[in-house]
């Protein structure tokens, strides 16, 4: 038998039972080892190179898995795309079998991909957004509770009972977003701004599995969407087509938006570590979005305006670039322009004006640039970025070209960006 038909490695998998299919590990991985269908993620052996990335950012501690198999034998990313749940894990006796010792099965490591930094100082001309990102929250930020209702957890889900569902765009059914408040009765449910939960659709899938959960992000701040009471506020936008235009009805959106008071909801979560604002109240946010990305953002908006209503604000500047193709698509456009220019400096991108140039969140920001440098060379400044992901390399671009523009090192930016939980990232 050859030798490297007995080499045993350690590979990663990601356990579907509880992935709630957030995108977070696709989006952070930097070797793109990460992909997923319409079922599973999954990680292709042959690209991974156990950089660990990808398992701080996953909010649910489905990342998190491993299993030792012959190298030869490894899990396929075609086998594990038809899995419900992780294969059982080899012991001693099956190794054995397939002519590895104990001694034998430890973990081939390789080099891990190199650092952000690293990549910029080697002259790298692919440039990876995902490497920029914290993976830990604000220092200040407060306490987060995770994963106290799922699969696995003692508690399977919690019941919501819907209070609100209400349109927050001005156009019709083809761009639909709603606004949509759950109460979860006398049931703990901890929550704080930039968390997320996933919400389970009835029914079943075309292979009569039942639906897994959908991710949405909190659009309320911690202390409900009512003050006092307990309960979230989601931002939903109804999907009509796939990423290529082709028809389509996505299950969860349409079952929410289409949900009416007094609905009940099945809720599992909640989820997120990393994305959430910071407690200081004389830190500076600043917020970059589209379409529902907004909703973590309003949560933490919303947030701040309590505390200056209640005179415990100190200061701290709010700056948001929020992007849509028209001002009739993009969500809560009508409260953002009734908030105080001194309480938060709104600037809105709009790609598809009739008669007007295309314009995109990075190029905003690109002219307001003398403002952003000013927050990105404060320490005591937060980048939030939500939306979708092809926003999101246009962004950091931008922020690097701010920083350069200005004079700023941007080395040492983009590392204390990651490294102090400056520059968080979260696009699907």
């Amino acid at each position: 038998m050859d030798a490297s038909d007995v080499v045993i490695i350690k590979q990663h998998l990601i356990d579907p039972e509880i992935c709630i299919r957030c995108n977070t590990c696709e989006a952070t991985c930097p070797v793109d080892a990460i992909t997923h269908n319409d079922d599973n993620y999954v990680v292709d052996v042959d690209k991974c190179n156990l950089c660990m990335d990808c398992i701080s950012p996953c909010p649910t501690g489905s990342i998190d898995n491993w299993r030792q198999v012959p190298k030869v034998k490894a899990y396929s990313v075609e086998e594990q795309f038809t899995w419900e749940e992780l294969p059982p894990e080899l012991g001693a006796e099956e190794l054995a079998a397939a002519g590895a010792t104990t001694a034998e099965a430890a973990p081939a490591v390789e080099a891990p991909a190199p650092s952000a930094l690293a990549a910029v100082a080697e002259g790298e001309t692919s440039f990876v957004s995902a490497r920029f990102g914290a993976t830990i929250p604000p220092w200040s930020a407060a306490h987060p509770f995770t994963n106290l209702y799922g699969p696995k957890a003692a508690e399977k889900t919690i019941e919501a009972t819907v209070t609100g569902n209400v349109r927050v765009t001005e156009v019709g059914k083809e761009y639909d977003t709603h606004h949509i408040v759950l109460d979860f009765g006398s049931r703990p449910f901890p929550i704080l701004e930039g968390q997320s939960i996933g919400i389970i659709p009835p029914g079943t899938d075309a292979a009569g599995r039942p639906h897994h959960a959908r991710q949405y992000s909190i659009a309320s701040p911690r202390n409900g969407e009512r003050p006092g009471y307990n309960n979230v506020s989601l931002t939903i936008k109804r999907v009509l087509e796939d990423h290529d235009g082709n028809p389509v009805r996505g299950v969860g959106s349409n079952y929410m938006c289409d949900l009416k008071v007094g609905d009940k909801v099945q809720v599992i979560g909640p989820f997120g570590t990393s994305f959430l604002m910071p407690n200081h109240p004389r830190s500076n946010i600043v917020m970059i979005c589209t379409g529902t990305g907004s909703a973590p953002m309003r949560a933490m908006t919303e947030w701040r305006r309590r505390l200056r209503a209640s005179g415990k604000f100190e200061g701290g500047k709010l700056m948001l670039f929020f992007g849509a193709r028209t001002k009739e698509e993009l969500p809560y456009f009508g409260p953002l322009k009734s908030l105080p220019k001194d309480f938060i400096d709104i600037n809105f991108a709009f790609s598809r004006e009739a008669g007007k140039t295309k314009r995109y969140v990075q190029d905003v920001m690109r002219e307001r640039a003398a403002d952003v440098a000013k927050m990105l060379a404060d320490p005591d400044s937060y980048f939030y970025v939500c939306g979708l992901k092809s926003m999101e390399e246009g962004v950091v671009l931008a922020l690097r070209d701010v920083a350069v523009q200005a004079g700023l090192n941007w080395e040492g930016i983009a590392e204390s960006l990651k490294k102090n939980g400056r520059l968080h990232l979260e696009t699907y």
